[in-house]
């Protein structure tokens, strides 16, 4: 069971993973939460405007879809490598005030993005844009996870919506600022950068307050709900599942706009605004996800998000413009309520671990993605986009490996 203390001093409850009783029902530090939400929207905003100057990149430095898989890798290469070292590390000793540090990271490689004189730069600019979600993300969730008041799942889908909706956001923006006023005008984001500093500083103060309430508390630490090897092989299956989803979502959105245009002459702004639809989509799907698996159990949730996707996945491929929005929409919807309820299920196999599995799955999600993008960079090269989305098109039916998990009394099925 979750403990709760109770701060007289900020009326704010502080969670951790150790099975002491309340006798004080907790509410969401939502405050926190939208602190949270709101900074992380910016972080991955950031992020997906690389993703949607993908085109404009394309045509001013004469890509290859190699190369620009390549850009997607490093990015998701960088954070992929470092969050769970990054996790590791502050499991061990928090680091408050890294968040804002984070952010700063990200701005830098904004601002080189912006002004990237060549291919190498781009690369450097993606570099420092992973350094930034490296830090920013396992640490954001164990905060979410701390403000919680014990409705992990719902914490965890408000912390992410927001990085849906800055994802969203990207495309949409592009389109009515970048596509017009070329690559230098990414600067101007910048100032985005500026406003989710100011609000990690916030969020880490609070955090710092938290942490040492907690410490003084001294709660014992909870036992894992299942023998060691039953924890490992329920890890390696959620590690499966999250291959499959990131894997297709790599394939689905960075060549989406690319896809649109080919195969059914679509503009290059028109395609972007029907990129952040998509994008929009998903960011509906994940708070659902995280509310859902609270009431209903993680399993279900995890189940359904990602087998679910299947047939629209497998129709995709042949569809017209009309189903093809629609479909990647429904894809969006369901498939983007897995990560919340992935994520928390890992770390309640993982008691007092938040930050190392939060790291952990952060960091393979954003390899997958990255490796993905190269890899199917490269197919496209030699086939056609075309190829790719059938090609990807059966990736969710690794869902089926959910049945793996563990069944018995864990608290994320109850």
């Amino acid at each position: 069971m979750t403990s709760i203390t109770t701060l007289e001093a900020t009326g704010t409850p502080a969670i951790t993973d150790s099975p002491v009783v309340s006798t004080t029902k907790a509410k969401p530090a939502f405050g926190i939460l939208g602190f949270l939400s709101t900074s992380h929207m910016v972080n991955d905003m950031m992020q997906s405007l690389i993703l949607a100057m993908y085109p404009i990149l394309k045509g001013d430095f004469s890509l290859s879809f190699t190369q620009i898989g390549l850009i997607s890798l490093t990015y998701q290469f960088t954070a992929s490598l470092l969050q769970p070292l990054i996790g590791l590390l502050t499991d061990r000793k928090p680091q408050p005030y890294w968040l804002p540090l984070g952010m700063l990271s990200t701005l830098v490689g904004l601002i080189l993005l912006a002004f990237a004189p060549s291919y190498a730069v781009l690369l450097l600019a993606s570099a420092f844009i992973g350094i930034g979600s490296a830090i920013f993300h396992p640490e954001s969730s164990r905060i979410a996870r701390l403000a919680s008041g014990g409705r992990h799942g719902f914490a965890q889908s408000v912390f992410q919506v927001g990085g849906n909706m800055g994802s969203a956001l990207g495309p949409l923006l592009a389109a009515i600022v970048i596509v017009p006023f070329g690559q230098h005008s990414v600067a101007w984001f910048g100032l985005a950068a500026l406003l989710g500093v100011v609000m990690l500083l916030r969020v880490s103060r609070w955090y710092a307050s938290q942490h040492a309430a907690v410490t003084r508390a001294r709660a014992p630490a909870v036992a894992a709900p299942y023998p060691l090897r039953v924890v490992v092989g329920a890890i390696a299956v959620l590690l499966v599942l999250i291959f499959s989803k990131y894997f297709y979502v790599a394939g689905l959105s960075s060549f989406y706009t690319f896809y649109l245009i080919e195969r059914f002459g679509v503009s290059v702004q028109n395609s972007q605004l029907l990129l952040f639809v998509f994008l929009f989509a998903s960011a509906v799907g994940t708070i659902l996800g995280g509310s859902v698996g609270d009431r209903i159990g993680r399993k279900p949730v995890i189940w359904v998000s990602i087998l679910g996707v299947a047939p629209f996945a497998l129709l995709l491929p042949h569809a017209n413009l009309f189903w093809t929005v629609m479909l990647t929409i429904i894809i969006g919807l369901v498939l983007s309520s897995a990560f919340s309820a992935i994520l928390v299920y890992a770390q309640e196999l993982m008691p007092g671990k938040v930050g190392m599995v939060s790291g952990l799955f952060f960091g393979f999600a954003f390899g997958m993605g990255g490796l993905g993008a190269a890899v199917l960079g490269v197919f496209a090269d030699h086939t056609s986009i075309d190829y790719v989305y059938h090609a990807i098109a059966y990736l969710p039916l690794l869902g089926l490996v959910a049945a793996l998990l563990p069944k018995g009394k864990h608290k994320a099925e109850r």
